[in-house]
Formats: C-alpha cells, sequence, structure tokens
C-alpha cells in the first residue's frame, strides 16, 4: 500500500466547512486524496448520496483546493476494501472532541488490524471545532442560517428548498 495515497471517509450530509478544512489540509499532505462519501447504517441521510457527491466536488473546486483528488461514493463492503482497491496506506479524520475520538480509534485499531492502514487525526480549525452535519440538518430544517458552517454552495442548496428533502 501507498502511504502517498489517502482516503478522507465521512457520510458529507451535508459537506461543511469542518470538512473542507480536513480535506484541503490532507490534500497538501498526500500525493493522491480519495474524498469518500460512505453509507453509514446508522445514520439516516438528509441528502442522497449523488447529491452529496455534487456538492462535495462543486465545494472542492470553489475552494480552490489544490491536489490530485477524487470524490467516490463507497456502500457496499468494508472502508478497507476501498482503500485496497486505490492502494492506500491511510485513512484521513477530522477530530473535533474526545467523543470524536473515543468513536474513531477503536474502528483505526481493527482497520490496521485488518488491513495494515494506518489512520491520521486532523484536529480542526477552531473555527470549525463545533461544526457537524448533524447540527447543519437541525438548524437548516428550523430555517435557520446555516452560512457560517457550510460551503457557499451547499448554503444556496440548501436554502433553495432541500430541506424538505
Amino acid at each position: 500500500m501507498n502511504s502517498r495515497i489517502a482516503v478522507v471517509p465521512g457520510s458529507f450530509d451535508p459537506p461543511t466547512l469542518g470538512h473542507l478544512d480536513v480535506i484541503r489540509r490532507a490534500a497538501r499532505l498526500y500525493d493522491e486524496l480519495h474524498v469518500l462519501v460512505v453509507h453509514n447504517p446508522g445514520k439516516a441521510a438528509m441528502l442522497p448520496i449523488a447529491q452529496r457527491l455534487s456538492l462535495l466536488e462543486q465545494s472542492i473546486a470553489e475552494a480552490g483546493v489544490e491536489g490530485h483528488i477524487i470524490v467516490g461514493s463507497w456502500s457496499m463492503g468494508l472502508l478497507v476494501d476501498y482503500a485496497r482497491d486505490v492502494d492506500a496506506g491511510v485513512l484521513v479524520k477530522g477530530i473535533r472532541s474526545q467523543v470524536d475520538v473515543a468513536y474513531e480509534s477503536p474502528m483505526a485499531i481493527v482497520n490496521r488490524h485488518l488491513a495494515d492502514i494506518e489512520t491520521v487525526f486532523l484536529l480542526p480549525d477552531p473555527a470549525h471545532a463545533m461544526v457537524s452535519s448533524s447540527l447543519v440538518r437541525q438548524v437548516a430544517s428550523l430555517g435557520g442560517d446555516v452560512t457560517p458552517f457550510v460551503p457557499p454552495v451547499v448554503a444556496t442548496f440548501l436554502d433553495t428548498g432541500a430541506r424538505g428533502l
């Protein structure tokens, strides 16, 4: 496996400025970055995967994130299977709090055991430390202003009727 190829997995439902921050920083660290929308069976999605992919691609482009970035999705099998398929040696995860550390650490250990794939945790920019997709969904569903939390294309999309999805 190539440690210069990394995967940034997430539900991205919807993509936030925190996600974009992690993607931008990871793109500087790795030669090739796969930003992967994954299905989380423990979460009820607001947006269909195709919409999340589109919003991610547009957000990355509008933000001018540089690097070899591939946006895709994965819904069947283990995340490490995808990583092996693209020859990635690293998973990159954003960590906002101790709750994230407690949730992500066991998965990182299992992924290393299953496929010898390392997990790198990136701490957030303090401006985005408390922002989650769940919070954005709640604010948007109640008609609140999400522009401080999401890329402009996502804010526009959510403001033009996506709340009813």
